[in-house]
């Protein structure tokens, strides 16, 4: 059985008997990061866009474990020519992996390189393994294909941002819950800097007043998939 554990802001680990699939792992510069990129070996990386807070440790990471990146074309060339491993993907696209398939969906934000250069459209991505299937929203606004996305494809977890600001806030997330129908929902990107700071437990509340499952993560701990 795979192991999900929340690292902090956007930042999950998926363990599995034979993997360790880390998602935009921004540990270095994350004040509220409790291990460092050198303290798991990873197999595989997703990155949902180029912001220096998702794309985060993910090269140095890759380069010290041989780990493959996975991302939008743009990140992928940009990260094949910093030296690292990387398969180049798409929105829409579905690609299997020894650990199971990932497919990038859309995601209403930016996404540029901590040097300014472009780093493609951003995404949100499914992850499906073992019979189970993620959803990462990645940074986002609330839109309507979430809707399409959860009709399309049964979500056993939800992770989705809170935070305000820069993605959607609490109330525009529960409406996110409602298309997507999960059945379990879990927040991130929130609280890790004064801007995006978010109230949990009122999301967790007025979820849970429409008849859907929230658990509350707290950073280091973990969940069975």
């Amino acid at each position: 059985m795979a192991k999900l554990t929340f690292l902090s802001h956007s930042a999950w680990l998926i363990e599995t008997n034979q993997y360790n699939i880390f998602i935009d792992p921004f540990l270095e510069g994350n004040p509220q990061a409790k291990i460092k990129p050198t303290d798991i070996k990873a197999d595989f990386i997703i990155v949902t866009h180029a912001h220096g807070d998702h794309l985060g440790d993910a090269i140095p990471m890759a380069k010290a474990s041989n780990a493959l990146i996975i991302a939008n074309n743009e990140i992928a060339n940009y990260c094949i020519a910093k030296g690292a491993k990387a398969h180049n993907m798409h929105i829409g696209g579905t690609r299997e992996f020894p650990f199971g398939k990932v497919k990038l969906t859309p995601a209403w934000h930016g996404s540029s390189f901590p040097d300014g250069s472009y780093g493609g459209m951003p995404t949100g991505c499914l992850v499906m393994l073992e019979g189970k299937t993620i959803y990462h929203t990645g940074d986002t606004g609330l839109f309507m294909d979430m809707q399409l996305i959860g009709e399309m494809n049964p979500v056993d977890v939800f992770l989705v941002s809170i935070g305000d600001n820069f993605t959607m806030g609490v109330d525009d997330a529960v409406k996110a819950v409602e298309f997507v129908k999960p059945k379990l929902t879990i927040p991130m990107h929130y609280n890790t800097f004064d801007v995006i700071k978010a109230d949990a437990n009122d999301f967790k509340n007025k979820v849970n007043a429409k008849g859907y499952n929230v658990k509350l993560v707290g950073i280091g701990e973990s969940c069975q998939l």
